[in-house]
């Protein structure tokens, strides 16, 4: 009977025996160098915003395409004439730079009044129609930026 006894004692031993050594050492901090381990989760690229201010007025047409009106312009989204389309261009092109300024200072259609950027400045905002409207086949003269 105390065979039989210690046997069983032996099953239910080992495994408790096992359990409290897994525990024990559930308390230990582990040496980790904290900058190694920065390292080693470094994201695989990194991206910085940097914030560009631009005096007022003094945007060209390039860039305010680029920046503002290509975000429509450069798909043909919701309508837009797209960058570079002749065709699109040769009738609103026909109407004149005038007119072309004056739908793009009120808005037309579903473009908002100066494209949305409220911050363009009269001249700003005829550059960039002009330098959009060229590369649909215009020979409008940009205005100057002024420095």
């Amino acid at each position: 009977m105390s065979l039989h006894r210690d046997s069983r004692a032996c099953r239910l031993g080992l495994p408790l025996m096992a359990a409290m050594a897994v525990l024990a050492g559930c308390g230990k901090k582990e040496a980790i160098d904290p900058e190694l381990s920065a390292q080693l989760i470094q994201p695989v690229a990194q991206i910085e915003l940097k914030a560009e201010t631009v005096a007022p007025g003094s945007r060209t047409g390039e860039q305010i395409v680029k920046n503002v009106c290509g975000g429509c312009h450069d798909s043909g989204a919701v309508g837009a004439p797209k960058t570079g389309d002749a065709a699109a261009w040769a009738p609103r092109i026909a109407q004149g730079f005038e007119a072309l300024v004056k739908s793009a200072t009120n808005g037309k259609n579903a473009m908002p009044a100066k494209g949305g950027a409220s911050d363009l400045t009269d001249k700003e905002l005829a550059r960039a129609v002009a330098f959009l409207a060229n590369t649909g086949g215009a020979k409008f003269t940009e205005p100057a930026v002024e420095k």
